[in-house]
């Protein structure tokens, strides 16, 4: 048995982790620069190889690193290691990738632009618990919570409150699982929301979504800013007020004002503070969720608290009437003052200063006694029967308890400011765009995903964590609030009845006060949140560059705080500071929440359904059902809560969305809207495959062969030109060119060819596909396209060509070679063929015809082509006011007078409006003229071949000296055909002049007069005579009537079965076409492609 040494192989160059030719790594992390977008560039290695770069990999300047893969394990791929780098290269760079955005770093941490650069990156290192729970818990729990829930609770009663809150917190649970699928299915950059939608729906989408997430924030800071001054300017320093009311009628009108100037005041601080430095908004952060969790243990304190000692909080009750108690001292009619009994306070605000027995009191004030109850009877009083249904109020209503006796009488008006009455009409529906809010804030943990050590686990768990903590705080509390507070109270905004305490607070432990500060505290920290997410938000959408007129905003300091993104977001929140109305601005950006998460539901359902490959999130527990009924969920919450601010959050949207799509999003992101049109199109595709359109849904689906110049600029653009007027923008249109060469050296050429016919179709506005061909013949290159274009049911049905201009002169004959060549594939692939003459001479689509006739002569039946494509031209502008007339050809056995009749019966059956005449073609005999014409085209054809075969013989001679040690096969120097000129290959190649070569050479020259001679005595062909009189003929007719018409359309007669006819069929359509100025000689595909029926 033989022994073996395994010995280490050493290499010239080492083996580590060490930077690989042409990529570097590049951290996008601390520096303030901006980076070209790095995931959305293909590029090429010169052999026609693309290669996409990589989001984390850059090309960098790495000549002096040549050697480091040149080593003899990899001597197989060393020619391709620039683009496919080494397994160990790739995962060292897949280790060191980061994602957190550029931009973060503090203008007070940056000490220099080299320092920060040489600064080692901090690695992410936040958990589960600080990273994603207990921001989503800051961000969810809001100021609806503490100033807005017991209202609700009071207004929908206890199960109508509870239905409320399932549905939003279920629309957010639904969001959050939809949302940790997308999250965990790959690397999430920091970005949020909407990176996670632009990603998965494309950039149109993205957007539109981004820009909805980016006005919701923005709105949710207003609404922070008016929470916090109407805890500022109610509960803690009412002094404070600028504004007053002179009546009880002035009081609404007074706040707003109030609100108004308060909040613009603070978002200006609010604004400066984000803008001198976040990071006191982030070191402040912890004792604001600090504020936020001792005001809800705070509550739960008080609840239980109210099992054995309730608070003291009397409600004076007047009759059945909520009385504002406040305005008063004592809750009774009259008082005992030294053994007196004299007039309350209460007494004199209801009566006219007087003795106890005088009448001049407010009627409704005599008849009802008042009472006192307790405004928290606490958690064993049994009032949560009474609270359990709704009792919604209408504007202006006073609050009133249904237990409560009272005598129905008309009370004075100047005494409704004493009654606690509800300040706008409640419905069910409101209070649903109300209370959603407090259930946002589900996307915080996704925003920090370049914080956190294991985004992928620590995303969904935080998330679902903290709305399922959130859930049952807020179901919970609606019981604890109607369980412990009355209903009178419940339904006091304000706190009227508890002398203008909040609500919430008189049930809290151990004082009103802990909720007041810590409520304040908590929504100025969300404002401040909101106010800093918005702008980078903006920011990275502005980056993204995928809207133009947001470029401005992608820009800000040096250090890449979003300046300008920051003042745009402080004047639209200054648009909701303004409305003044915490009830008002909450719907608003329910309304733009729900859009964004409705879009995060529908990203998640498409990217399952579609099943793309890349589709392999870690988070497992989801299904596309549930992304399509929170889809549905969020849809229907959207028109529950206020349709009209539906429809506007969806015009916004759908305006952003064509936008984007008319500006032309130039970004390939693999989102699932590219998937989903794909799977929509094949569908349809093996739908369309089932057999032929009906004649009825026939319309030319074009193929439009266009030719380029040695510049590879399109020759004729005109031909786009009039494709995009027939077209319309509707059906299928593909424009082919031919490259003549070979297909691994022309690849750029090809490339290059296909951008410059894009290019063209982009301005003159045709909607189509492009597609180059290399061949090495021209003709080959035609036949591929005519045979290969399209995709099952979606083929050309039509081929539209250029005319070879000048092919008279050129001794050349490939140029009509080709034309006619392509001529006779067409019609064996049962194609229809159109071909504009003199078509640089057709209209721009800029042109307007004002009037003038396009006429159709009608010769020969061709499946009704004729008539179609007149009516296809008028949709378009150009064409519209152009009248259409047709002329028929009728001969002298024919009935010109009952054709007419006829012609004139099938186009008013085809829906057509045309003139029609019917012209009489007598028969003649052939002119001299045509004999003429016919006789110099077989003279010129003779004579151009006969040149051809010398100049084939001296170029047969040039190559066989040139060529020493080879037998070649000649071709011929003009043609592109091997077959053109058919000879045998030489037996014996003669290097040297011999006799036999001088005495064929003296034959050659003695032969040229007897070739002159026979040209001279040259008759023509009898067919080719009567061919040429039928264009003369026909010519005289059609110029005689058309002359001056728009544009002519003509039957186009077929190409001769015999080769040798092929010149002489080019110079018929000449004489056919002579003295028109545009022509559009059409050829039907043998079948009919109009029809009477409907």
């Amino acid at each position: 048995m033989p022994h073996f040494t395994v010995v280490p192989v050493k290499d010239q160059a080492q083996s580590s982790y060490d930077s690989l030719e042409g990529i570097n790594w590049v951290d996008y992390r601390d520096t303030g620069q901006n980076y070209p977008d790095h995931q959305d560039t293909v590029s090429s290695d010169g052999h026609g190889n693309h290669k996409e770069d990589s989001p984390f990999l850059n090309s960098a300047d790495a000549a002096c690193k040549k050697n480091d893969f040149y080593d003899r394990n990899l001597a197989l791929f060393e020619e391709e290691l620039d683009i496919r780098p080494k397994v160990s290269s790739l995962l060292s760079r897949l280790v060191s990738y980061t994602n957190i955005t550029q931009g973060a770093k503090e203008h007070e941490e940056e000490e220099s632009a080299e320092a920060s650069r040489r600064k080692t990156p901090k690695s992410p290192n936040m958990g589960t618990l600080m990273g994603v729970y207990l921001p989503c818990l800051q961000n969810i729990f809001g100021v609806i919570l503490f100033l807005r829930l017991t209202w609700i609770v009071g207004m929908a009663g206890i199960i109508q409150s509870l239905l409320i809150v399932f549905m939003c917190c279920s629309c957010t649970m639904l969001t959050a699982i939809s949302m940790s699928a997308i999250a965990t299915n790959g690397v999430v950059p920091a970005g949020g929301a909407y990176f996670m939608i632009s990603r998965s729906l494309g950039p149109e989408f993205g957007g539109a979504v981004g820009l909805c997430f980016y006005l919701g924030t923005t709105f949710a800071s207003a609404m922070y800013i008016l929470g916090a001054i109407e805890i500022f300017l109610k509960y803690l320093i009412p002094q404070a007020a600028i504004f007053h009311a002179t009546d009880h009628t002035g009081s609404d009108s007074a706040m707003l004002n109030n609100m108004r100037v308060y909040g613009s005041i603070c978002l200006s601080l609010m604004a400066v503070v984000v803008f001198v430095g976040v990071k006191y908004v982030n070191k402040l952060a912890s004792l604001f969720l600090a504020c936020v969790i001792i005001s809800i243990v705070s509550i739960y304190a008080g609840a239980i608290k109210s099992l054995t000692h309730p608070p003291e909080f009397p409600i004076c009750m007047l009759g059945n009437r909520t009385l504002v108690r406040d305005r008063f001292d004592i809750c009774a009619k009259t008082v005992t003052k030294d053994n007196m009994t004299v007039p309350s306070q209460l007494w004199d605000r209801f009566c006219l200063p007087g003795n106890i027995t005088s009448s001049q009191c407010d009627d409704y004030f005599i008849q009802n006694n008042v009472t006192e109850i307790q405004g928290i009877p606490g958690l064993g009083s049994g009032i949560i029967k009474e609270n359990m249904w709704g009792n919604y109020l209408q504007k202006g209503e006073i609050l009133e308890k249904a237990r409560l006796q009272s005598a129905d009488a008309h009370g004075a008006m100047e005494n409704f400011g004493m009654y606690v009455s509800a300040d706008i009409a409640t419905s069910f529906t409101l209070l649903v765009g109300i209370f959603f809010p407090s259930a946002t804030g589900i996307m915080a943990g996704s925003n920090r995903s370049g914080d956190l050590r294991d985004a992928q686990k620590s995303i969904p768990v935080g998330t679902i964590l903290a709305i399922t903590t959130t859930s049952l705080v807020y179901f919970s509390s609606v019981v604890l609030f109607g369980s412990c507070i009355e209903g009178v109270v419940l339904r006091d905004k304000f706190g009227d009845a508890v002398r203008k305490n909040l609500v919430v607070g008189t049930l809290s432990w151990p004082s009103p006060w802990v909720i007041v500060i810590g409520s304040f505290f908590s929504t100025i920290g969300a404002g401040l949140q909101s106010l800093t997410g918005a702008p980078r938000l903006l920011q990275a959408i502005a980056k993204d560059n995928i809207i133009p007129f947001l470029r401005v905003f992608g820009h800000g300091k040096t250090n890449g705080e979003p300046t300008w993104a920051l003042l745009l977001t402080g004047l639209i929140a200054e648009l909701g500071i303004l409305i003044a109305s915490l009830d008002m601005v909450a719907p608003i950006l329910s309304m733009f929440f729900l859009m964004c998460y409705l879009f995060v539901n529908l990203a998640c359902a498409v990217q399952t359904l579609l099943r793309t490959p890349n589709w392999r999130p870690r988070f497992k527990y989801y299904h596309w059902a549930l992304s399509f009924l929170g889809m549905s969920m969020c849809l229907a919450l959207m028109f529950i809560s206020s349709w009209y601010y539906a429809i506007v959050a969806m015009g916004i949207a759908g305006m952003i969305y064509k936008y984007i799509e008319y500006q032309g999003a130039e970004k390939e992101w693999g989102d699932g809207i590219r998937g989903l049109s794909l799977s929509a199109a094949r569908y349809a595709l093996l739908r369309l495959e089932v057999g032929p359109p009906h004649t009825k849904n026939w319309r030319p689906q074009l193929l439009v062969l266009l030719k380029l110049d040695e510049d590879l600029h399109v020759k004729y653009p005109r031909l786009l030109t009039f494709a995009s007027q027939l077209k319309a923008g509707k059906g299928l249109t593909i424009v082919g060119s031919v490259i003549q060469g070979n297909f691994l050296d022309s690849y750029g050429e090809m490339q290059a060819a296909e951008q410059a016919i894009k290019n063209m179709m982009e301005i003159e506005r045709v909607k189509g596909f492009c597609q180059v061909v290399v061949a090495s013949k021209v003709r080959e290159g035609v036949v591929h396209l005519i045979q290969s274009c399209g995709l099952g049911g979606m083929k050309h049905n039509t081929v539209v060509m250029g005319w070879p201009y000048g092919w008279r002169q050129s001794e050349d004959p490939r140029a009509w070679k080709t034309f006619i060549n392509t001529v006779r594939c067409t019609t064996a692939a049962h194609l229809a063929l159109m071909v504009p003459k003199n078509v640089s001479f057709y209209p721009s689509n800029p042109e307007r015809f004002t009037d003038g006739n396009i006429d159709v002569w009608w010769i020969v039946h061709d499946g009704g082509m004729l008539m179609l494509l007149p009516f296809l031209l008028k949709q378009h502008k150009v064409w519209r006011k152009c009248k259409m007339r047709i002329f028929t050809v009728a001969q002298m056995d024919d009935n010109s007078i009952q054709m007419k009749k006829d012609l004139a019966t099938f186009l008013y059956q085809l829906r057509i409006e045309a003139e029609v005449e019917v012209v009489e073609m007598h028969d003649s005999d052939i002119s001299a003229y045509t004999y003429e014409r016919t006789l110099m085209m077989e003279q010129r054809s003779q004579m151009l071949r006969q040149m051809r075969l010398s100049s084939a013989e001296r170029q047969r001679e040039a190559q066989l000296v040139k060529d020493r040690h080879s037998l070649v096969r000649m071709g011929s120097l003009y043609s592109d055909e091997e077959e053109e000129v058919v000879e045998a290959a030489p037996e014996k190649v003669q290097m040297t002049w011999t006799r036999e070569k001088c005495e064929a050479e003296r034959r050659n020259k003695n032969n040229a007069p007897e070739n002159f001679r026979e040209l001279i005595s040259l008759k023509p062909d009898q067919s080719n005579v009567r061919r040429m009189h039928t264009a003369v003929k026909l010519n005289e007719v059609i110029v005689n009537r058309s002359h001056d018409a728009r544009l002519v359309l003509l039957n186009m007669p077929g190409p001769p079965r015999n080769v040798d006819g092929d010149e002489n069929y080019m110079e018929f359509l000449e004489v056919l076409t002579e003295g028109l100025e545009r022509v559009l000689l059409v050829r039907g595909g043998g079948r009919e492609v109009i029809t009477i029926y409907s």
